[in-house]
């Protein structure tokens, strides 16, 4: 049986963030991505003048829907959230949709590069840290993880020996496996820790001095759509790891204005070619 992947995240029409790399990168990995959007964006909130439709009143809806035609998914997966009513209903599609032995998957989008995002209030905060535990999955970058423990949201690991900290803290904290983004402490190099009841690794890889809106969904979904596969968590890491740095390459190449996002579209054969014989049945 295909797998199936409910994705409840913004929509963006511009840009490539959100929901439009995710579902290709989740489509490419073999499972079927259906999508709940938060809402609807004309761009992503980087590019100015964007218009929106709030769809925060048309998910419970939604989610009754699926729940009465028995639809079960063996992943739900969250990523920004724009409201303390949309985070009560991920928890709902976890607790009623999820399968038995299905995986929450939680990328707790709530700041980077040091600051919390306007919108995330300490309440909003509070209640992302509720949603994470009941996580299988989060994967927080640096400030985001900063936040979930309590720390100085402009704090970061500086060494490999903070980072275990830092990922251990986390995987005690909310009981789950833990995907730490934004690693940035050796020169010239960025990339992710990982922890699992398996063990932890960090992978690290050549930092590409140019910076695209949409590279942190691109990473999570590849990663979600390679542990689908039945891939171990660290080798899903290095996979999205070296994928998105590839996608970033390729588009600094094109000289094309950062704001649209990395042209994953070309490299998503190689996706193809990952998961080939992969898929589990």
């Amino acid at each position: 049986m295909q797998k199936k992947v409910l994705a409840l995240h913004d929509l963006s029409g511009f840009g490539r963030s959100s929901l439009v790399p995710i579902i290709a990168a989740i489509s490419a990995a073999g499972h079927q991505c259906v999508p709940l959007p938060t809402a609807y964006f004309s761009t992503h909130m980087a590019i100015p003048g964007w218009e929106t439709v709030d769809l925060t009143g048309v998910m419970p809806r939604v989610i009754d829907q699926y729940d009465r035609l028995g639809l079960r998914f063996e992943s739900v997966y969250a990523g920004f959230l724009g409201s303390a009513d949309q985070i009560d209903c991920v928890r709902d599609a976890v607790l009623r949709l999820k399968s038995e032995n299905g995986t929450a998957f939680i990328d707790p989008v709530m700041g980077d590069n040091g600051e919390v995002y306007a919108t995330y209030t300490p309440e909003m905060c509070t209640r992302m840290r509720e949603l994470c535990e009941i996580a299988d999955i989060i994967t927080p970058n640096t400030t985001e993880a900063a936040i979930l423990l309590d720390r100085d949201p402009a704090s970061a690991p500086q060494n490999e020996t903070e980072a275990q900290e830092w990922l251990h803290a986390l995987h005690s904290r909310y009981g789950a496996q833990v995907v730490l983004t934004g690693l940035d402490y050796e020169p010239g190099k960025v990339g992710s820790g990982c922890l699992s009841e398996d063990g932890g690794t960090i992978s690290l890889h050549e930092r590409i001095a140019q910076y695209y809106p949409g590279t942190g969904d691109l990473f999570a979904a590849v990663v979600l759509g390679a542990l689908l596969n039945g891939r171990a968590l660290a080798d899903a890491c290095a996979l999205a790891g070296e994928f998105v740095k590839d996608c970033i390459a390729y588009t600094a190449a094109q000289h094309t204005d950062p704001m649209h996002g990395v042209q994953f579209e070309k490299l998503l054969p190689r996706l193809f070619s990952c998961h080939e014989n992969r898929t589990e049945v």
